[in-house]
């Protein structure tokens, strides 16, 4: 059945296998996969749970951890909770979570206690924002990170295992020795201050890969967290691709339900689309548009890339997208399969997409 993702996890497993050998060879770090891009996959997981090069596995989704937490402890995996606990999932947390990503207080005193109910010491990275102003405890503002530290210290179920930091994903700041060395200042100065050992001190995501090829982390960063990395084989601060990956490890299939002839411009008053956006076009005469059955509710048209090259998307709805195949030298027709490669948006989307199915190569 159609639309269809194909996950071809030998070249996936390929793929984090170059970013082994960058992060963990050359880069000095332990490594740190994330499958929220693929929405915890389980075939992706048992791959990634079986890999040596993998020390932990990391979902932005409590309901995800809880799904492969058994595989990944099987294998000898940490589980990792990227986005910072909510209240209301602190004892799911606790349960399936071996280090949490944490910057309020509230969360962790919550986190201590419901740790000291089951006989647990669960681990947080403590978040130091760095100037992306998404979460962390303003790096600027040094008291507020000793009252936090001195705090949780004193905490007898939860274990500052670390500082971490998150970049580019909300300000586009891009990882910079100099904006990275901060973090490992901070984190020796905590060091130093409280006699400490942090076992610790993330530098970022795939956004940050590429100071490891050009020998600018800095020393003392000692982990990276990669998903689209090891996805798409992407750096994603200057978006190049990474030696030894491939970015066709994921394709979306979808089948042709219409064809036909028909004007490249709209007949009547333009107003707005199903989006509430107004669209513009182009009159490009006659054209042949072939719909496909799939939509923005399934994926993001801006993040796919026809594989045949003579196709163009045009736009799309929630449930159609179409396509100019005027100029294609395949003659396609009603029924036919169109294949894209998918940047980060349309395999997030996709991945979480119930009417996508999922078919492997192995």
């Amino acid at each position: 059945m159609y639309p269809k993702l194909i996950i071809n996890l030998k070249k996936l497993e390929d793929n984090l296998n170059a970013c082994a050998t960058i992060t963990k060879d050359h880069g000095k770090c332990s490594l740190m996969i994330v499958t929220k891009g693929l929405c915890a996959d389980k075939e992706m997981v048992k791959m990634v749970a079986e890999n040596p090069n993998v020390d932990f596995i990391a979902d932005s989704r409590v309901k995800n951890i809880a799904g492969f937490a058994d595989t990944a402890r099987a294998n000898g995996k940490k589980t990792v909770l990227l986005r910072i606990p909510m209240h209301c999932e602190v004892a799911e947390v606790v349960k399936y979570v071996d280090l949490s990503f944490n910057s309020e207080l509230s969360t962790i005193r919550l986190l201590n206690e419901e740790a000291a109910k089951v006989g647990k010491v669960h681990d947080i990275l403590l978040m130091i924002d760095l100037g992306d102003l998404r979460e962390g405890i303003f790096f600027q503002n040094q008291e507020l990170i000793y009252e936090a530290v001195e705090e949780i210290l004193k905490m007898e179920n939860v274990n500052l295992y670390g500082i971490g930091v998150n970049l580019t994903c909300y300000g586009a700041i891009i990882p910079k020795n100099e904006n990275l060395s901060q973090l490992v200042a901070i984190a020796r100065d905590l060091e130093a201050k409280y006699g400490i050992k942090l076992e610790m001190v993330s530098g970022g995501n795939s956004s940050s890969i590429y100071l490891v090829d050009k020998g600018e982390l800095p020393e003392g960063i000692n982990n990276l967290r990669l998903g689209e990395s090891f996805l798409l084989g992407n750096d994603t601060a200057y978006e190049t691709k990474l030696p030894g990956t491939v970015s066709d490890g994921l394709i979306l299939q979808a089948q042709i339900i219409e064809l036909k002839e028909k004007p490249s411009l709209p007949i009547g008053e333009v107003g707005v689309d199903a989006f509430g956006e107004k669209p513009y076009y182009e009159d490009r005469g006659i054209m042949k548009r072939a719909i496909i059955g799939i939509g923005k509710q399934d994926t993001d048209l801006g993040s796919m890339t026809p594989c045949d090259p003579q196709v163009e998307i045009m736009g799309g709805s929630s449930d159609h997208i179409i396509l100019d195949v005027t100029h294609c030298d395949r003659e396609y027709k009603v029924g036919d399969i169109v294949e894209f490669e998918l940047g980060y948006g349309g395999m997030l989307k996709t991945a979480t997409s119930p009417y996508v199915e999922k078919d492997y190569i192995k």
